[in-house]
């Protein structure tokens, strides 16, 4: 009895902390929607974002290793590389280049399908059957998708909506990938070291892009601009992908993702209230079937785990 206090602070500490997580992930779309309104482009924001997060996690390695001795053997460097530039870079590329084209609202939702998609890789991969009861969620899910890009198709011009959501799934799709083949990596090499040096190598991805399609004269941009980066790399990458570690660590992977499914309805909200985005019937229409089916699908994986 006497741990009955402890255990049960260390559970609100876990949600406090995967709500906030949750926050934070869904506020990246925002930032990145108003710095579109100075006109900066996709490649040059994502080379900000990372150029002010990457400092975070260069520090958060070094820390690690000093408390780590075993140097990574040539596999686990491949991984990080790999993985790193799938799960972060290439994602979060396409999902900067999607959000020009489709509002934050549609885009979170979007990213929320990941579930449903690294079940299909998997089944596909590791040959594991799919039961009715997910494929009755992933249906959900994508049907609330279909009445999201529905209003969105409405609200625009029907071909750009299409091209920005087609480049956010692909990103959802990328960061599925990542996934599933980022399990065995974590438990050699640990969460926290793993995901610093995934980042690294994304920062370093994206910090070439740059340099190799843009002018330094592409970072001639107003300071608001820079001042969204820093909040972008700060509490919306670098904080949340910490917090969320600490959530898993205190009321595990499976509590955590479920507090997640905040974070679309959370963006709706944020949108209407600093983009001016429409909060529609529609809208909450699909949300709640996209919510439903992804809470199903969280649930059956917690029971099969």
């Amino acid at each position: 009895m006497p741990n009955q206090p402890s255990h049960s602070r260390d559970a609100w500490l876990g949600v406090t902390f995967a709500l906030l997580a949750a926050v934070g992930f869904s506020g990246k779309a925002i930032l990145v929607k108003l710095a579109y309104l100075d006109h900066v482009d996709a490649i040059t924001l994502l080379a900000l974002r990372m150029v002010f997060a990457v400092p975070f996690f260069i520090a958060v390695a070094v820390w690690i290793q000093r408390q780590h001795a075993e140097p990574l053997n040539r596999h686990d460097k491949l991984l990080i590389l790999v993985l790193g530039l799938i799960g972060y870079y290439l994602s979060s590329l396409l999902d900067f280049l999607g959000l020009q084209y489709i509002s934050a609202g549609l885009e979170r939702l979007i990213l929320f399908l990941y579930p449903t998609m690294t079940v299909i890789l998997a089944a596909f991969i590791y040959k594991r059957p799919i039961g009715r009861k997910v494929l009755i969620a992933m249906a959900l899910s994508y049907a609330g998708i279909a009445l999201v890009f529905l209003h969105d198709v409405g609200m625009k011009q029907g071909g750009s909506v299409v091209l920005g959501a087609t480049l956010v799934f692909a990103s959802t799709l990328s960061y599925s990938t990542y996934l599933v083949g980022v399990g065995h990596a974590v438990q050699r090499i640990g969460t926290t070291r793993f995901t610093a040096y995934a980042m690294m190598v994304a920062s370093a991805a994206s910090l070439l892009q740059f340099f190799v399609m843009r002018p330094l004269s592409a970072l001639d941009l107003p300071w608001h601009v820079y001042e969204l980066s820093i909040a972008m790399a700060i509490f919306s990458t670098v904080l949340p992908v910490f917090l969320l570690s600490y959530a898993i660590r205190r009321i595990g992977s499976g509590s955590a993702s479920l507090i997640g499914s905040v974070g679309p309805i959370s963006t709706i909200y944020m949108a209407y209230l600093f983009l001016g985005e429409s909060i529609t019937v529609l809208q909450i229409a699909g949300s709640a079937l996209v919510l439903c089916g992804v809470l199903i699908i969280s649930m059956n994986s917690r029971k099969v785990s």
